[in-house]
């Protein structure tokens, strides 16, 4: 089958991967969106796909918009069967749906029609979901709307990470979308509509999204601080004079017996710092001043004098 391939983050390289050493299929070429600046000297990097891609020394197409007129003429010009779309960044119009054989697939990491969007992975884990998943959809002009093609469930794994999720999802996506390329190839690919009473969104993430609100159960807490990392990190403030620095918190603990008002620091020893939730508490065990470097919560509050009585805000 002569595919294009549509991708920037790195939850589609696997896809690609296979799509390359498969010999039954053949990539036409790839797009990504274009280099963009990272890092303090905000050098221009390639994105995760763009890199894979070259190693397989497959042509790259990076347009700004892929809907302008000179894209659409360069994926007419190819002439593909259909087109994957992973974790890619632009909303492809009907022009673009409508214009391969077998139209659009996106593999999408959750089991939908439950959290559509941008950061389905993120939003499963900080609702405290038992189980995800991926689906692979025929794409429509809507978000995340198309018929589902097919899916695979997993369990969600105790005090897994939005990162950690994200790499085993990506790698279940790859087996799946061979699957039904076979499927498709003897006819016997079958679609379902999604039922949008179920339907959920989940929003791309902001930075402010990562704060931390004392205010709710301890059990939430944890579950936003998994759902943050990597990517926008959980944090809260801490008193240093009279401003306030951001800490970062990675890695904690459920403890009950934390008795004072959300967000008040309730116990500092070896073992971290207790933190009180609205019911229950939060014990840190590694944080990240802002400037510093990440380490143990203990660590941490022998340098910076912490004491009980301190409320992080």
């Amino acid at each position: 089958m002569r595919i294009l391939f549509a991708g920037t983050g790195e939850f589609g390289v696997p896809c690609l991967e296979a799509l390359v050493a498969s010999d039954e299929h053949f990539v036409l070429s790839v797009i990504t969106q274009p280099d963009r600046p990272a890092g303090r000297a905000q050098k221009l990097l390639p994105s995760p796909i763009k890199e894979c891609a070259l190693r397989h020394q497959l042509t790259v197409f990076q347009p700004e918009d892929v809907n302008s007129a000179t894209a659409l003429s360069q994926i007419r010009y190819q002439k593909p069967d259909l087109m994957v779309v992973v974790a890619y960044g632009q909303i492809l119009k009907k022009p673009i749906l409508e214009l391969p054989e077998l139209g659009c697939w996106n593999v999408h990491g959750s089991i939908l029609p439950k959290y559509r969007g941008a950061s389905p992975i993120a939003a499963a884990i900080r609702d405290r979901q038992k189980r995800t998943g991926v689906t692979i959809m025929q794409m429509n002009e809507g978000l995340d709307t198309g018929d589902i093609l097919g899916k695979v469930a997993t369990r969600i794994r105790p005090g897994e990470t939005t990162g950690m999720l994200h790499d085993r999802l990506s790698g279940k996506s790859a087996p799946l979308l061979l699957y039904l390329l076979q499927r498709a190839k003897k006819g016997k690919l079958k679609s379902s509509r999604q039922k949008a009473e179920e339907a959920s969104v989940a929003p791309r993430m902001k930075k402010e999204d990562g704060k931390i609100d004392w205010e709710k159960n301890p059990e939430e807490i944890e579950a936003h601080i998994r759902a943050m990392q990597p990517w926008p990190g959980a944090y809260t403030w801490v008193p240093d004079g009279a401003d306030q620095k951001m800490l970062k918190v990675f890695l904690v603990i459920l403890s009950k017996r934390a008795k004072g008002k959300p967000g008040e620091v309730v116990k500092v020893d070896s073992h971290g710092i207790l933190v009180a939730a609205k019911r229950g508490g939060i014990l840190l065990r590694e944080v990240q001043l802002e400037g510093r470097k990440r380490m143990a919560a203990a660590e941490y509050a022998r340098g910076a004098g912490l004491v009980p009585g301190t409320v992080l805000s």
